[in-house]
């Protein structure tokens, strides 16, 4: 059973940094596109970050670019999320999903497996 599974979300102050976490199972994802998605209240789900096989190509939403960084343990399976300089705009569910590759990084509907989300706010 392919499962991905989001951790590290939380309230945090307006500043203040978290770092998600998404741990694969069920197939080898160390081929697979990466990526982050979120969805705040009453807006739909947008683009954050996404990152290639090896590392090496990452692609951020204008909104996020310079705070948040986006990486990957493929020894692991994991991703990780590591969000900086957190606004309240930034509250929403965040989602890991992997894309076998299609490399269409920014494009929801592109990816084959998501998580179930984890939460995060920014307080004022």
């Amino acid at each position: 059973q392919v499962q991905l599974v989001e951790s590290g979300g939380g309230l945090v102050q307006a500043g203040g940094s978290l770092r998600l976490s998404c741990a694969a199972s069920g197939r080898t994802f160390s081929d697979d596109i990466m990526g982050w998605f979120r969805q705040g209240p009453g807006k739909e789900r947008e683009f954050v970050s996404a990152i290639n096989w090896s590392g090496d190509r990452t692609h951020y939403a204008n909104s996020v670019k310079g705070r948040f960084t986006i990486s990957r343990d493929n020894a692991k399976n994991t991703v990780f999320l590591q969000m900086n300089s957190l606004k309240p705009e930034d509250t929403a569910v965040y989602y890991c999903a992997a894309q076998i590759p299609e490399y269409h990084y920014s494009d929801y509907d592109r990816y084959h497996y998501w998580g179930q989300g984890t939460q995060v706010t920014v307080s004022t």
